[in-house]
């Protein structure tokens, strides 16, 4: 069990968790989509960005789409972000990249979910190990997360 299933359970929600061939490398969205059969606009990746004071912040969008740092930074009321150094991203939230959840970070980080997330009733977010998915209502995560719906994809 990860901390982010862990995270899951201890709130109530309901969820559920897929597994499939994670793999190394690079694409693990991509994988995921593929191996779980579904849209790629279902699939949320979890994204660690810097702002310009040092604060790092959490943007999860569909794995087929790039984040817009400006609208990230405007979301965070921030005048710049970039993407965190992996290393960074990973000390900060207790997982190695391809398996950032954004649930059960070691630092529970301010957290932006794409707005096209709404439109589903339920999207898909690493469980925290690469090959391992959590399938959640929208709403659940942002709660969860304390997170913001804004717009983050290009």
């Amino acid at each position: 069990m990860t901390p982010a299933i862990a995270r899951a359970e201890a709130a109530g929600i309901e969820f559920s968790v897929h597994a499939f061939e994670g793999g190394s490398g690079r694409g693990f969205g991509a994988r995921a989509s593929e191996a779980l059969g579904l849209p790629a606009e279902r699939i949320f990746k979890t994204l660690v960005a810097k702002l310009d004071d040092a604060r790092l912040v959490v943007a999860i969008l569909p794995v087929a789409s790039q984040l817009d740092l400006k609208r990230l930074a405007a979301a965070a009321g921030a005048k710049r972000a970039a993407m965190a150094p992996s290393r960074e991203a990973e000390r900060a939230t207790g997982y190695v990249i391809g398996g950032i959840s954004p649930l059960g970070q070691r630092q529970p980080l301010p957290t932006f979910l794409d707005e096209s997330a709404l439109g589903f009733a339920t999207i898909y977010v690493s469980a925290g190990r690469r090959g391992l998915e959590l399938e959640l209502a929208p709403q659940a995560l942002l709660d969860l997360c304390r997170g913001e719906a804004v717009r983050l994809s290009r």
